[in-house]
């Protein structure tokens, strides 16, 4: 019920809704209050009792109008709504009763100063505002509530979860949203959404969902109650990981030298640390000692990731075929021609969680490139969970089982490959 209905028409028959129109999925239909006046003049509005400004509108025309429209209602169920900066705040929750209780929804647009408090009284069922502020008409308030509620309604849209991942619908906001070109000024579209796992894209949009929220709704999110177990764990993620240390020096990747050995072994021992107490059995014996190290860095084949002028990890990469992955079993190499060997990596522990480890990651991919490779192959133990998290994280794929040399301690590894 408008006063401005080919205004409304204009908006609420175009793209998604107007073709859900033509389909019969929804029905929307703006009439004219002013056709319904009983004076020559068309008058719908008038002085208000007891002075003020401007003019209100009358009762009659609008109960009018609306009888007209209840009388074609039959036996649907309908709700009649006034539009008013006086009414419950509309949000997502609401739309969502409006789709599930009604079928038939009247949306009374104001004008002026407002409409003689008696039609409100007698005909209204509910008032909705979409904000703290005051508009010229209801009009766009009602536009508001007709497309976020018959967006809802099944058919409108291609498929359910077109709606039930955006925001607003389980009390969070949605999760960013990129598309071609692949960068754009610089600006990369983030690596999990162009690797094709499904569900590692779901838990990356989930999280920053929940992320978003924290930081854009603070209300939102303390209404919030997680119950799921993996939205409990992504939040707890989240805030370890602003507990974490930022990075703010430039990051940098260079070929080790021999004065870097000490700082190698102290990561090395760390690293050792870090996987006793997690009960991987990698690393906890002499392996990989000074020794093979300086050998690395005399062949050029282990490089510094730096921190500033701080080293901060290492990788060692080979050209040279690595003979124990001749005889993998479980499954097969897929890369043909050249590849190198990714082998003995680690960042200092201060550093863990800060995503030094995928930039270490990505300067062997852009060395092994660099040396002609094809792929690069790689390994780790089948207990250590978060290698295996950044290999796949980083693109590489498991291909099956290898076995290594580290003495008397366990030599199966999982075998990763990635495609450069």
């Amino acid at each position: 019920m408008t006063l401005f209905p080919d205004t409304m028409n204009a908006v609420l028959h175009e793209s998604i809704l107007g073709r859900a129109v033509k389909k019969g999925i929804i029905e929307v239909n703006c009439v004219q209050i002013r056709d319904y006046t009983e004076n020559k003049q068309c008058q719908v509005d008038d002085y208000p009792y007891g002075g003020g400004w401007g003019c209100v509108m009358m009762a009659q025309p609008l109960k009018s109008c609306l009888d007209d429209i209840m009388s074609t209602a039959k036996d649907r169920k309908s709700r009649v709504i006034y539009m008013s900066p006086q009414g419950k705040p509309y949000d997502q929750q609401t739309a969502r009763r409006l789709r599930d209780e009604y079928d038939h929804l009247v949306l009374v647009c104001g004008h002026y100063e407002g409409i003689d408090e008696r039609f409100i009284e007698q005909c209204v069922d509910e008032e909705i505002s979409i904000g703290d502020f005051v508009l010229t008409g209801g009009e766009i308030a009602a536009m508001a509530v007709a497309d976020s509620v018959c967006r809802l309604v099944p058919g409108v849209l291609s498929d359910e979860e077109c709606f039930t991942g955006e925001s607003h619908w389980d009390g969070v906001l949605e999760y960013p949203q990129y598309t071609r070109p692949e960068v754009w000024e610089g600006r990369a579209v983030p690596e999990v959404l162009l690797q094709g796992n499904h569900a590692a894209v779901d838990e990356w949009r989930r999280k920053k969902s929940l992320e978003r929220t924290m930081d854009k709704r603070p209300d939102m999110f303390e209404r919030l109650e997680l119950t799921d177990k993996k939205d409990i764990k992504l939040v707890d993620q989240i805030k370890k990981e602003r507990s974490r240390m930022k990075l703010t020096q430039p990051i940098g990747c260079r070929p080790a030298v021999e004065s870097d050995i000490e700082d190698i072994m102290l990561i090395v021992r760390q690293a050792r640390n870090y996987l006793k107490k997690h009960r991987v059995d990698q690393w906890q014996g002499e392996y990989p000692t000074q020794d093979i190290f300086a050998a690395d860095i005399a062949n050029g084949e282990c490089y510094a990731v730096t921190y500033g002028e701080r080293l901060a990890g290492f990788f060692c990469l080979t050209e040279a075929p690595e003979s124990g992955y001749d005889k993998i079993t479980d499954g097969k190499w897929h890369g043909e021609g050249k590849y190198c060997t990714l082998h003995r990596m680690a960042i200092e522990a201060r550093f863990r969680g800060t995503g030094l480890s995928d930039m270490l990651i990505d300067f062997a991919d852009e060395t092994a490139k660099a040396k002609g490779a094809e792929c690069v192959r790689t390994d780790t133990h089948r207990k250590n969970k978060a290698m295996q998290k950044l290999f796949k994280r980083k693109g590489y794929v498991y291909r099956g089982n290898v076995l290594v040399d580290e003495g008397e301690h366990d030599p199966a590894r999982q075998a990763f490959e990635k495609k450069l």
